[in-house]
C-alpha cells in the first residue's frame, strides 16, 4: 500500500507555528492510497481512514460511516469488478474545515453502482434477495454520491459534512 498525505494548517495566533498537537486548525488535508484489489488490504485502509479523519477533526460516527462506505465500495470492486483478478484501487481523500470528499478509482469493467435500485427493506430478511445493501448503505451514511466513467476508469465520489456540534 502506498500512502501520500499533505496537510495545510492555519494558526490561531499570528506568529504561532501550528502543530498537530494543538496551536492550529486544519484548513485542508489530503490522503492518497493505492491498494491491491484484495480483501486483505481492507484493515489497513480502515485504519488510515480513521487516522486521517480524526486528524481532520471528524467525530467518531463520521469516521465509522466513511469506513463503512469505503469498505462496501471496495468490496464490490474486488468481488464484482475485478472478480478476483489482480488490479489496483486508488482512494483519494480531501478534508477541509467542514467537508470530507472521498474519490475511489478503479480500472475494472465499467459499472455505475448508482443504477442499482434500493433494496426492499420492508420485507422480512427471509424474503429478501442476498446482496444489494452495499450501495444503499453508502447512500445512507454519506451526504452525496456521484459516479462517472472516464479514461477507462470507474470514479465514485462521496462526501460527508463535518458535524459542528458532534463530540468525538
Amino acid at each position: 500500500m502506498y500512502i501520500i498525505s499533505g496537510i495545510a494548517y492555519a494558526s490561531s495566533q499570528r506568529n504561532e507555528v501550528p502543530s498537530i498537537s494543538g496551536g492550529g486548525v486544519i484548513l485542508a488535508a489530503t490522503a492518497d492510497m493505492v491498494i491491491p484489489a484484495r480483501f486483505d488490504a481492507m484493515p489497513a485502509v480502515a485504519h488510515e481512514i480513521e487516522q486521517f479523519m480524526q486528524l481532520a477533526g471528524f467525530c467518531d460516527q463520521a469516521v465509522l460511516d466513511i469506513q463503512l462506505a469505503v469498505e462496501e465500495i471496495i468490496t464490490n470492486i474486488i468481488r464484482h469488478g475485478f472478480c478476483g483478478s489482480p488490479g489496483l484501487i486508488s482512494i483519494h481523500s480531501i478534508a477541509d474545515t467542514d467537508l470530507l470528499t472521498v474519490e475511489i478509482v478503479d480500472e475494472a469493467p465499467p459499472f455505475n453502482p448508482l443504477t442499482v435500485p434500493d433494496p426492499d427493506i420492508t420485507s422480512s430478511i427471509a424474503e429478501r434477495k442476498t446482496g444489494g445493501l452495499g450501495i444503499y448503505l453508502v447512500r445512507q451514511v454519506t451526504d452525496t454520491v456521484t459516479y462517472r466513467y472516464e479514461d477507462e476508469k470507474n470514479i465514485l465520489i462521496f462526501t460527508k459534512k463535518k458535524q459542528k456540534d458532534a463530540v468525538s
